[in-house]
């Protein structure tokens, strides 16, 4: 004898009952988005504001619901960073030169993106240029002295109003 309702996998473990499967063309909410593709809801609304591609249906109380096309391009751009490494801005480049229906078959697996170039890395810090020579130095330091000589200059010319003569 059961104390409470069994659930439908048959454990006959009380609980959340699980609901039935969505068909493939209807609308999913983020938390479904979410969890399908293991991310956090912040991530997806970050990448709206990244990727402006992605545009959710909006409804009351700013509820999103994603089509089954936003999805696969959801998924392709998590694959293009934590499949292959790019950086956003490299997923961005690749949504620019492909376009999304690319990027969406990456996302159901149809297609693999181009393994990115070396500029689709972050650019990395410039040497410190070679230290300058005596000349070099002397001739800056010169041209430092005669703008210290304008700047004093000017500090002694009276400010007026354009248009007033004041």
């Amino acid at each position: 004898m059961q104390d409470g309702p069994a659930e439908p996998d048959g454990t006959g473990a009380p609980g959340r009952a699980a609901l039935p499967e969505k068909e493939p063309g209807a609308f999913r909410t983020i938390g479904e988005v979410a969890e399908d593709l293991d991310l956090p809801q912040h991530v997806l609304r970050f990448w709206e504001t990244r990727f402006t591609q992605v545009r959710p249906l909006k409804r009351g109380g700013n509820r999103r619901y994603y089509r089954p096309d936003d999805v696969d391009l959801l998924k392709g751009i998590r694959q293009l960073l934590y499949g292959q490494g790019y950086t956003i801005r490299g997923a961005q480049r690749v949504l620019r030169e492909r376009g999304m229906r690319f990027v969406q078959a990456v996302g159901r697996g149809e297609q693999v993106a181009p393994a990115f170039a070396e500029s689709d890395h972050e650019p990395e810090a410039e040497a410190a240029p070679p230290p300058l020579g005596r000349a070099d130095r002397a001739s800056l330091n010169a041209v430092l002295d005669e703008l210290r000589a304008c700047r004093r200059r000017l500090a002694g010319v009276p400010r007026t109003r354009p248009g007033t003569g004041e």
